[in-house]
């Protein structure tokens, strides 16, 4: 019988200990450089586009890369005054769908563009100023602040650090901040008139949390289109973008005032209004209309076909990418504001 002698193994597991002692660690430049006989420098030049290196020199540090597995560190290179692609958003409440699926579509958009996003969650554990502090310590490329209710003063700080910033859902003067701003209460005095339109007299409306500009200025359209034909909102309620919120505001409209027209801030609430109608034996439309504000991919499923005011999501991913494109290209050009126009989904809730 063979007696197993460990030997081999143990030779093959230190020889391979010393072919990769570092093997534990992410390899660096300075493990290319070695490797390639070459300086620390020329590693940084054989991966900067347009620096000078001997061809020879390229190849040899290409090829010790490509044996070790090295790939250049981008946020060291941010760190040094170059770009580093990453690009922060604070991306407001996650549970409100309108902003999850306005976030999907702008990672998507910035990854084409090579961009690399770090998303907050406004909704998160940290405080505002906590989150930002700490994301403020990487060399960040630019931010997008997409929640309407932030402190306008984090977004003056980020631009002070020369980190470009483009808001969305409040318009922020700066030399440094760009703009992308929904028409708001144009798009919901359009929404009002249509009800108006139909006969309806006694309008409700479930507005979003206090300092919130999106909401405020829809709230604005709806009075201003109200105030032409000599009416006021009958009752308000707030709610807080979710559909539970929705559904409790409207409860508390129905089990207190008759109406015959209800609008939303966002579609989310709508919803919910439209279940508590539902649940309540409210024939809608024929009794009642509403109306939400975003078209959210919910607002399309045939159980709900809701009547509402489009938000394009996609226009706002390419304004963005747009502005934050010309403002990298030129840092110092004048600040600009973007505006998104809206439109009218006529469905089955009007």
């Amino acid at each position: 019988m063979t007696k197993y002698d460990p030997k081999p193994e143990t030779k093959r597991v230190e020889q391979d200990k010393r072919i990769s002692p570092k093997r534990h660690r992410r390899v660096t430049a300075q493990d290319v450089a070695e490797a390639a006989g070459v300086s620390r420098s020329a590693v940084s030049r054989a991966f900067t586009e347009g620096a000078y290196l001997d061809e020879a020199k390229r190849e040899r540090v290409r090829d010790a890369a490509l044996k070790l597995g090295y790939r250049p560190n981008a946020l060291a290179a941010g760190l040094q005054g170059g770009r580093s692609h990453l690009v922060a958003i604070f991306v407001g409440d996650m549970r409100n769908a309108y902003d999850t699926e306005v976030v999907t579509r702008l990672v998507g958009a910035l990854n084409a563009i090579q961009k690399w996003p770090i998303l907050i969650d406004g909704g998160g554990l940290l405080s505002v100023k906590e989150a930002m502090g700490e994301v403020l310590r990487y060399p960040l490329d630019a931010l997008i602040l997409r929640s309407g209710s932030m402190d306008p003063a984090i977004a003056r700080e980020c631009a002070k650090l020369h980190i470009p910033v483009i808001s969305s859902g409040r318009i922020l003067t700066h030399p440094q901040i760009d703009n992308v701003c929904c028409r708001n209460a144009d798009g919901s005095h359009v929404a009002a008139q249509l009800l108006l339109d139909r006969g309806r007299a006694r309008f409700g409306y479930i507005a979003g949390p206090a300092g919130y500009s999106s909401s405020s200025a829809r709230q604005d359209g709806m009075m201003r289109a109200l105030a032409t034909v000599g009416l006021a909102p009958v009752a308000i309620e707030v709610g807080d973008f979710t559909v539970e919120s929705g559904f409790a505001a409207a409860e508390h409209l129905f089990a207190h005032a008759r109406l015959d027209a209800l609008l939303c801030a966002n579609d989310a609430m709508a919803i919910g209004a439209l279940g508590a109608a539902r649940a309540r034996g409210i024939d809608v439309p024929n009794d009642l209309s509403i109306v939400g504000f975003d078209d959210i991919s919910m607002a399309r499923w045939p159980g709900i076909n809701l009547t509402t005011v489009c938000n394009p999501i996609d226009i706002y991913a390419d304004k963005v990418v747009d502005l934050l494109t010309a403002r990298l290209a030129d840092p110092e050009k004048p600040s600009d504001v973007a505006y998104i126009d809206t439109h009218l989904v006529l469905r089955g809730t009007h």
